[in-house]
């Protein structure tokens, strides 16, 4: 398998100063999408566990983590990282002020932790040219880990 993360030089305006010349930035490109049917295959290949097992637990996982974050709960998935709920609303000019209908939407924030983090210091990169949105099957979207 490859290992090296695949860019695009693209080009951007300053929205902050509309006169000022574009500059030309890297963009991730991604080579596909590992679904969780491929996790479980290639759990498989590393260990003695079935993928019918992992698949099994990969889904409860995903019913643990999401009642965890309903509950308020930080989900701590050891060194790969942990997920926090996050919110954004509306101020109030008074704390008294405050009601529940400020808050406009709940987010997920990931933080990675130490298995990610020495991932990302390893990187190789290898330039390949820009993805057309139409050939990417959606619109390509740049910058943060917006989860």
């Amino acid at each position: 398998m490859e290992k090296a993360v695949t860019y695009s030089v693209v080009g951007r305006k300053n929205p902050g100063d509309k006169g000022a010349p574009m500059k030309y930035y890297a963009q991730a490109q991604a080579r596909g999408v590992m679904g969780i049917r491929e996790i479980a295959e290639r759990i498989q290949r590393e260990c003695t566990v079935t993928r019918a097992d992992t698949m099994a637990v990969l889904t409860a996982l995903e019913d643990v983590v999401s009642e965890g974050l309903q509950s308020g709960e930080i989900v701590r998935l050891g060194e790969l990282g942990s997920l926090q709920l996050g919110l954004s609303g509306k101020g109030a000019e008074v704390e008294e002020e405050y009601h529940v209908g400020l808050i406009e939407r709940a987010r997920i924030n990931f933080r990675p932790g130490l298995t990610l983090q020495d991932a990302l210091a390893n990187l190789s990169y290898e330039r390949v040219p820009v993805k057309k949105t139409a050939e990417a099957g959606e619109e390509e979207e740049g910058g943060g880990m917006g989860v």
